[in-house]
């Protein structure tokens, strides 16, 4: 039986290689609350990307890709594992200290690329939870992190920037720390004599619109109470040039052999505090100015492909983990100095929302080699990508480990223009797409989250709408449309029950 199992993995491998010739790298771009209208190839007429419109105009720009989740953790989760989060209990948007949620030797896309020989990276934002339950040892081997789930190099933040520690995790331990000057974290109360956002206001270079008032890092308060680790403390100015090189320097390394990159930006998450380079240039507020400096780490990783030749052969997916928000927690002038620009476009709602804009984001493919410039209409989900991964490479995997994700590969690379049935969406409730048609479950009530001033869509009744004639959601059809609304009801808790 092994034989025939080496055998049939042999016969997968050469079939798709014969295929797509010779292994191509594939490089992720996942980018942090990037909106569907944010950007000059999706419609802005405002804050100028260059670079990613350079991206688009040269691969294929799709208009109906989504998100597993409306938030951050549950995205990450369901696009390595292939499972959707709403399956856990545990998957919610996790603390700066949670143990994590994939467990060492769990399959995962990086696990897809390493059984296949390439070298695999995650650099950037984690935020996955580290550690065993009880959560991490800041001041040792940290385990249950990237290196044990397929990653061969991992330089990341271990949660989001505005969490607590505010440290970067290189391979499998804090960078920079001195054993001296230990590093201790708490969510529950405060720790420690360093100076919180609550109660000394006067040192913060950043105010809190809300929450955000806990121990000041950097002149910014952030969630969650530390200690220690002075010397590794990250500088939020210079984090995006920082992790751009470690991307860049890993692709010069392995430019002789394939590479995964698993390129996770901060931006244009909060704290908002972007290089002096790009601080004031956007005219749009600390957001806008961080989208000018996230434009500027895509040209360089794709510069860097360029000067190593290794375009052509190259597969680039940008996308982006949720919807757009604006104030977020932070008195940054985004709120301020919005104007005219639309970070949804015309689609309702935003970050945390069941609404389209919730979901809804950009996702943009470009492999000279295999894939048309153009557009496509294909409805698309990001808890494809491991499956979707698997049929590229060729290899076998564990396909009960990663149930939800399906093989849509001529879809993403262009050749289907119709793509996935129907998908599913999680924010406070569930809701399913099909079609022209989207149902959300009925929820706890909350249709507003007036801190982030966003349409959360949790009303306490079942909504259907029609995004063909209602394309921003504005007429919930579920009385007049009994028998649709039913369907997709019934399809939705079948998905769920699985």
């Amino acid at each position: 039986m092994k034989f025939l199992s080496s055998i049939k993995v042999l016969l997968f491998v050469c079939v798709s290689f014969l295929t797509f010739g010779q292994k191509p790298n594939v490089i992720v771009i996942y980018v942090d609350d990037l909106g569907f209208g944010d950007l000059g190839c999706y419609g802005s007429k405002t804050i100028k990307t260059p670079n990613i419109d350079q991206l688009a105009r040269k691969g294929l720009l799709f208009t109906q890709a989504h998100t597993t989740s409306a938030t951050c953790t549950p995205s990450r989760y369901s696009l390595l594992k292939g499972e959707y989060a709403f399956r856990r209990k545990d998957t919610g948007v996790a603390t700066g200290d949670a143990s994590a949620l994939i467990p060492a030797g769990q399959q995962t896309v990086a696990t897809i690329f390493s059984k296949a020989g390439y070298n695999t990276a995650a650099i950037g934002k984690w935020h996955l939870g580290l550690g065993p339950l009880g959560g991490p040892n800041w001041n040792g081997k940290i385990e249950h992190g990237p290196l044990d789930i397929g990653f061969k190099e991992a330089f990341i933040l271990p949660a989001t920037g505005d969490r607590v520690p505010c440290v970067y995790i290189e391979n499998d331990h804090v960078r920079n720390l001195d054993t001296k000057d230990p590093i201790e974290v708490n969510y529950l109360k405060k720790i420690g004599s360093m100076p919180t956002g609550k109660e000394n206001p006067e040192l913060l270079k950043m105010k809190h619109s809300h929450g955000h008032d806990n121990t000041i890092v950097n002149g910014v308060g952030r969630i969650g109470f530390m200690v220690g680790g002075k010397q590794a403390l990250w500088d939020d100015e210079d984090m995006a040039q920082t992790l751009a090189n470690k991307a860049k320097s890993f692709m010069i390394r392995n430019q002789k052999s394939p590479f995964f990159l698993y390129f996770a930006t901060h931006d244009i998450h909060v704290p908002r505090i972007p290089h002096s380079r790009f601080l004031g240039k956007s005219g749009f507020g600390n957001r806008g100015d961080a989208l000018l400096q996230l434009d500027d780490s895509v040209g360089q990783l794709m510069k860097t492909l360029d000067s190593l030749r290794l375009t052509p052969n190259t597969l680039v997916i940008l996308t982006s983990d949720n919807g757009p928000v604006v104030d977020d927690g932070y008195i940054d002038g985004s709120k301020e100095n919005l104007g005219l620009h639309q970070p949804a476009g015309i689609l309702r709602g935003g970050k945390y929302s069941s609404f389209e804009a919730g979901t809804r984001v950009p996702f943009i493919v470009k492999w000279p080699k295999q894939v048309q410039a153009g557009k496509s209409n294909a409805l698309i989900s990001q808890i494809d990508f491991l499956a979707t991964m698997n049929q590229l490479l060729g290899t076998e995997y564990n396909e009960n480990s990663a149930k939800d994700s399906k093989a849509n590969l001529n879809a993403w690379l262009g050749k289907d223009k119709i793509g996935r049935e129907y998908i599913i969406e999680q924010a406070g409730t569930l809701a399913i797409k099909k079609g022209d048609w989207k149902f959300i479950k009925s929820g706890k009530g909350a249709r507003l989250n007036p801190l982030v001033n966003i349409e959360l869509g949790n009303d306490s009744e079942d909504q259907l709408y029609n995004l063909k004639t209602d394309p921003t959601e504005k007429n919930n059809v579920s009385t007049a449309q009994k028998e649709k609304s039913a369907e997709l009801k019934s399809l939705l808790e079948h998905e769920m029950n699985k």
